[in-house]
């Protein structure tokens, strides 16, 4: 029996936030619908495995037993989603009987799920409310994940026929929705979908590379640069190759969100990633005899101009991350992250692709002369400028700015793409044929070392041009966008006012005439 599409997953999964919503805060019960949709996943996929094993194998107990211990994960007995909704429901202690059974998934699980549990309390009393009220809401929130359309069992849990990525995809819905509900702090755990694909396209992976996002969030950006790899976009790629053979790397500073990304990880099949807990900044976690862990793919939507981001700390910085480009400055952090990407790219292919507000591209004094120092060193690629309104939380524009190492010419290429978008009302989106445009123009800069530019929309500049311009990158001084106003047509004017002038006195002698018949003044 084929499982249920994606938007009938997309709409159940809403759906079942009905338990939540108006009652308690989404930043808080996101966290409880994930986990339960995480947990429901695992509790179908295990169901279909033994029952398949069983019609195998008939009462052969111990075979079965052994075989699903090999599983990708193990669930141990007593702990699905249908054994505690169906003999725990009624219990006063619901919530405890809850956490218990995930603490044991997680503890069977310790290489891949370590941790991802920590922090969710299906017991507490401030998040949840009174017991009465909490198991109200538990026994609800069964009820919602019961709905067939909600039954993963029809799907597989390998890479090969990607269904698995249906299910992560609905999670990363999901995780998308409360971004956009939540506000300014949703929208620093997730990377619109779209976003994702461009930085994808233009960081054009390879089989073998690394991938490290320093601020990983949910996981969303880097899986969809894996993806680039393992799916291919034929269409802009069309000799590339599918291969899972790649490596993920993150780093996230809060440890709800870094649950998140570790879970979504293991939805879409990357088993493999290094995901770590901790500040990007003061307390970089991924090293290699103790340097910091060099990645061929950094990719990363920072938060933007981060007042406390570490300043303090790093001072005497014994990664140097700051000694070479300087120090950015106390009050804006866009430039502590940019520069520990720059430090994290591998010497022959590293690329960075990252996201900034476009602050970045013009700020005085501590950023300018950093800015100056990545110019002069012959990093910067290309400065592409996105549609405002694209990014939950914030409708300020951002850019893309892609550095690389070894390039062999100086120029850059700059895009204004800040026009081109779907007004979808609240939000902004870049379509199929936005995303195909930018990345058709980087591909003939990377490959026509005679590209100049694309009038209105792109333009390669000389380090010359940009020195000239104080190492100023904001994108109107190299793409000139400037619509000159159609010529107006004085005599055609001349006759549309005199007929406009001719109407209204016919109109005001129609209503003297109408006045004067009522007796009343004119």
């Amino acid at each position: 029996m084929p499982g249920p599409d994606q938007d009938k997953i997309n709409n159940a999964l809403w759906s079942a936030c009905d338990t939540f919503r108006g009652t308690v805060d989404p930043a808080q019960y996101k966290d409880y619908i994930l986990v339960f949709l995480f947990w429901k996943y695992l509790s179908d996929i295990h169901a279909r495995h033994e029952r398949e094993l069983r019609e195998k194998y008939g009462d052969n107990e111990t075979l079965i037993r052994r075989k699903l211990e090999r599983d990708r994960f193990v669930l141990p007995e007593g702990t699905s989603f249908y054994y505690v909704r169906d003999e725990h429901r009624n219990d006063a202690e619901l919530g405890d009987k809850i956490n218990k059974a995930l603490q044991a998934i997680e503890d069977a699980n310790k290489q891949k799920l370590e941790g991802v549990f920590r922090n969710i309390d299906f017991n507490s009393e401030p998040n949840l409310g009174e017991t009465k009220a909490r198991n109200r809401r538990m026994k609800s929130l069964f009820d919602d994940f019961s709905d067939p359309a909600l039954n993963f069992s029809a799907f597989t849990d390998t890479s090969d026929t990607g269904m698995a990525d249906v299910i992560g995809d609905g999670y990363m819905y999901l995780i998308s929705r409360f971004a956009s509900d939540s506000g300014k702090k949703g929208g620093e755990f997730y990377t619109p979908k779209e976003v994702s694909k461009l930085l994808a396209l233009l960081l054009d992976p390879q089989p073998g590379e690394r991938i490290y996002d320093p601020t990983i969030g949910s996981g969303s950006l880097a899986i969809t640069v894996a993806d680039e790899l393992r799916h291919p976009d034929k269409e802009l790629h069309p000799d590339k190759k599918s291969s899972n053979d790649f490596a993920i790397y993150g780093q996230e500073n809060n440890r709800s969100t870094w649950a998140l990304a570790k879970m979504n990880m293991f939805l879409h099949n990357v088993d493999g990633a290094q995901i770590e807990a901790g500040d990007t900044i003061s307390d970089p976690k991924l090293k290699e005899a103790d340097q910091l862990l060099k990645a061929d793919i950094v990719v990363a939507n920072p938060p933007f101009s981060l007042k406390k981001w570490g300043y303090g700390d790093v001072q005497k910085d014994p990664f140097k991350r700051f000694t070479k480009h300087g120090m950015p400055p106390k009050s804006k952090g866009d430039f502590a992250f940019l520069l520990h990407m720059i430090a994290s790219m591998k010497e022959a292919t590293g690329r960075v692709g990252v996201i900034v507000p476009h602050g970045v591209l013009f700020r005085g004094g501590a950023e300018g002369k950093i800015r100056r120092s990545l110019i002069e060193a012959n990093l910067l690629q290309a400065v592409i400028g996105l549609p405002e309104g694209l990014f939950y939380g914030t409708g300020i524009p951002a850019a893309i700015l892609i550095f690389r190492k070894g390039r062999e010419h100086g120029d850059v290429l700059f895009i204004d793409a800040s026009r081109d978008f779907d007004d979808r009302g609240t939000q902004n989106v870049l379509r199929r044929q936005d995303i195909k445009r930018i990345v058709e123009t980087y591909q003939a800069y990377e490959r026509d070392p005679d590209f100049e530019m694309v009038e209105k929309y792109a333009y390669k500049a000389s380090r010359a041009e940009i020195e000239e311009n104080d190492c100023n990158l904001n994108i109107p001084r190299y793409v000139d966008t400037f619509e000159p106003e159609e010529p107006v047509d004085l005599e055609a004017v001349a006759i549309m006012i005199r007929e406009l002038e001719e109407k209204l006195g016919d109109t005001r002698r129609k209503l003297n005439g109408y006045l004067q018949e009522l007796g009343l003044p004119t």
